[in-house]
């Protein structure tokens, strides 16, 4: 078996940290291809890494003195490289670095420098091959991903290797630039290497013990969610659930590879299990609940608008040319309703009235702010009768009033809008209804 494990800023902010993780890969020797982040936080009020070479290199550009910032970042490394007893200098890659700030090689190049160093440290500690990312993963002149490119030449370069290191969150561009990922960078990076390796498993290690039922700020100790498809976690990510970046699961699922998430101060926690798709029955009707705040809905009726072919075409096109995303558009014989980002929507709200009245002469239009929406999702929500039924009763007694329903054709998940003033206690109250009675 061979095993892709990425680490978290937080697994790796300090020599304790570097401890528990050596201690994890030496237990199993199919724990061949470690991804680390850069230091993250080691108590509440510290900085990451990543954000002070952010700060350090903002300063070089204004050509200031950036001598005590980059001594700090010097000291961060070098107190972990002692704390482990390392026989290991780093002055030749801060060399490099200074130079490179002085000279702007920009902040993609500064944000990568935390997990270069932290690789190289680690590779050291536990004695594996270390391959800087920029050798093996390519970006193309947009500054997308090549991933033609990448499997191609990350293959044949682990293909000769027992082990090794590859840091995460960067890549080069063909003039040799760094490149970092937009978002789940060191995630993103975990799920490449799996994927170009042929792993049987992409175990992503962090602080928390996989992913909960519920956000714990607003439920206290939800149950733990043990397995879930890819198709779910997708839901649920882009609904708030943040455990792992969804952009992070594209180069495992198209491989096959399941993912594990895994908590490195708690290794004997099984964590959660995300597959392309599973027999196992789930213990409650739902898998998950996730939901953010914020929308905005733009309710437009005119009458006979049913009879009116590409009346919804004419409506999403006003947003469209406004650069504006739609989340969902929930629909009547005479309404057609558009849900979006209020922060997107403030700033071009009268250009998008004017449009919509323009391009489709409505006979209103009512806007709604302040909605939140929550995502109830679950695989096994299709074979179970009564599901919605349940939901909207839990809300009725916690005198919640649904503003919105939108179901997919899946039968995967069902999203509900809610006043922001409600979004808490509808949590609560669906939560209660399922996991708690277990319905």
């Amino acid at each position: 078996m061979t095993k892709v494990v990425k680490f978290g800023g937080s697994s790796l902010a300090s020599a304790e940290q570097f401890k528990k993780v050596k201690e994890i890969i030496t237990a199993e020797d199919s724990r061949r291809f470690v991804v680390p982040s850069a230091p993250g936080k080691r108590f509440p009020t510290d900085i990451k890494v990543t954000d002070m070479l952010y700060g350090c290199y903002d300063l070089a550009v204004k050509g200031m003195d950036f001598t005590d910032q980059f001594n700090a970042i010097k000291e961060r490394f070098y107190s972990i490289i002692k704390e482990l007893g390392l026989d290991l200098s780093l002055e030749k890659e801060f060399e490099v670095i200074k130079a490179c700030f002085i000279g702007k090689a920009g902040r993609d190049y500064a944000a990568s420098r935390g997990e270069y160093l932290n690789s190289i440290v680690l590779a050291n500690y536990l004695g594996y091959n270390f391959i800087d990312a920029a050798d093996v993963i390519f970006f193309n002149d947009q500054g997308q991903f090549d991933s033609k490119k990448t499997k191609k030449v990350l293959s044949a370069r682990l293909e000769t290797l027992d082990n090794a290191v590859v840091p995460g969150f960067y890549g080069s561009m063909p003039n040799d630039t760094i490149k970092t990922f937009s978002r789940g960078g060191s995630d993103v990076t975990g799920s490449i290497v799996a994927s170009a390796v042929n792993a049987d498993l992409y175990e992503n290690w962090t602080d928390v013990s996989g992913f909960l039922t519920c956000d714990p700020r607003i439920i206290k100790n939800p149950a733990p969610i043990t397995t879930i498809t890819y198709r779910e976690l997708r839901e649920l990510s882009y609904m708030g659930a943040t455990v792992l970046h969804e952009d992070a699961i594209f180069p495992v699922r198209k491989a096959g590879i399941p993912i594990n998430i895994r908590n490195t101060n708690k290794p004997e926690d099984p964590g959660t299990m995300i597959v392309e798709s599973t027999s196992q029955k789930p213990k409650y009707t739902i898998t998950g609940i996730a939901g953010k705040k914020g929308f905005t809905v733009v309710n437009i009726e005119k009458a006979m608008m049913n009879a009116e072919v590409g009346f919804g075409r004419k409506v999403l096109e006003v947003f469209e040319k406004n650069g504006i995303c739609f989340e969902h558009t929930p629909s009547g014989i005479d309404t057609m309703s558009v849900v979006v980002h209020q922060a997107e929507f403030a700033d071009k709200e009268q250009e998008i009235l004017a449009g919509l009245h323009r391009n489709c002469h409505p006979d209103s239009i009512e806007i709604e702010t302040d909605l939140a929406l929550i995502a109830v999702v679950g695989r096994a929500m299709k074979s179970n009768r009564g599901t919605a039924g349940r939901i909207f009763s839990a809300l009725a007694h916690a005198h919640v009033n649904v503003k919105m329903i939108d179901q997919g054709s899946s039968e995967l998940n069902i999203i509900i809008g809610v006043s922001e003033e409600d979004f808490e206690a509808a949590n609560k109250a669906i939560y209660d209804i399922f996991v708690e009675t277990k319905l």
